[in-house]
């Protein structure tokens, strides 16, 4: 039988400890090795254990969420799951905690703890995928090229036709989505869409924090939206867009999720949209992240003559998205995160910004 994961709990709530030790070790391949009530207890108890993983609470007496972050990463290679609260502060700390090298979040419970279940599910799931460590999670590809060939020229669209642009990422995509959406240029020539997988209550927040550091306008998706050039959207977590053409223009209608999505909002039904408003206009890119989410909305894409942009497996976190997607022969350029924007541009035959 393989070893059980290690993970090492850390919050100052009694309670939460608990109720999180509870929720891992309820699963046979997880065990809680120790538990840690601030900051400087979390940071000691991590470079003695070693464990597999680490979960953060974000707000701690003394040495907080974020400098145990910091002096552990600077200190030990091991993941760390952060638990925020669903409020402002929490989100900004949180992001701030995943600028600094924690590698994913989950939100703690609702109040009335309705949501304990997902909650669960939620934190057992990123625990099993970060235990790998970063950027091994998934085991590398070696026949995947850095630069993959895409379809025969004579099947291409020429450059500068591409009229939107469809971003899937999960985890490692916020800081991700910092490098590249601030690189685009506040005249690029497509609106993008974003589906980043993040908890109820945050995607609003990553919108206000990524057009506060942007040329483009980053706004969080609302229903009835006109897409329009020089704009990102973020799809709101908690629903699945619908995207609707009338002689040039497109807008953007939110729906509830029939349940047939394991995420909501979903990569697949983003890129399949795009696919059907925009067909050869199309372009895909997908990002770090856990699973597969995004294939079968990226082979819409490519099905009506579009163009797919994958990250590489040296710059993301986690090289699962962006690897299902390249084995599945979807992706016609394999980059480093940093060369993306430039790659949109040249698509769209926009100047990047520098």
């Amino acid at each position: 039988m393989p070893r059980a994961i290690e993970v090492l709990v850390a919050d100052d709530s009694a309670f939460m400890r608990r109720a999180i030790t509870k929720m891992l070790e309820s699963q046979d391949d997880i065990r809680v090795v120790a538990t840690a009530r601030n900051g400087e207890d979390a940071v000691t108890k991590t470079l003695a254990l070693r464990p597999d993983v680490v979960t953060m609470d974000v707000a701690m007496p003394g040495i907080d969420g974020l400098e145990a972050v910091r002096r552990i990463v600077a200190q030990a290679h091991v993941p760390i799951i952060m638990i925020s609260a669903h409020t402002r502060e929490g989100a900004e700390i949180t992001f701030r905690a995943l600028e600094l090298g924690a590698i994913d979040f989950i939100a703690k419970p609702d109040a009335a703890y309705s949501n304990i279940e997902s909650v669960a599910r939620d934190l057992v799931e990123k625990v099993r995928g970060c235990a790998g460590g970063v950027a091994h999670v998934i085991p590398s590809v070696a026949s995947i090229a850095s630069d993959v060939e895409g379809p025969p020229a004579s099947k291409r669209r020429a450059e500068g036709t591409y009229q939107c642009v469809a971003v899937g990422a999960s985890t490692g995509g916020p800081v991700a989505l910092t490098h590249l959406v601030p690189a685009l240029p506040a005249d690029f020539a497509a609106p993008v869409l974003i589906v980043q997988h993040m908890p109820l209550g945050f995607t609003g927040a990553l919108a206000q924090r990524l057009d506060a550091l942007s040329k483009v306008r980053v706004r969080e998706g609302e229903d009835g939206m006109l897409l329009e050039p020089g704009s990102a959207t973020i799809l709101p977590a908690g629903k699945q867009l619908a995207l609707r053409r009338a002689g040039g223009r497109v807008t953007l209608h939110l729906l509830d999720d029939e349940g047939d999505s394991l995420h909501v909002p979903s990569v697949d039904v983003l890129a399949s949209e795009v696919a059907e408003a925009y067909g050869a206009a199309s372009v895909g890119v997908i990002l770090t992240g856990m699973g597969h989410d995004g294939v079968v909305g990226l082979q819409r894409i490519k099905s009506c003559g579009g163009y797919v942009v994958g990250q590489d497996e040296m710059t993301s976190v986690v090289y699962g998205m962006p690897r299902a997607a390249a084995l599945a022969g979807l992706v016609d350029r394999v980059a480093p995160l940093l060369e993306i924007p430039g790659i949109l541009c040249g698509l769209l035959h926009t100047a990047a910004v520098d």
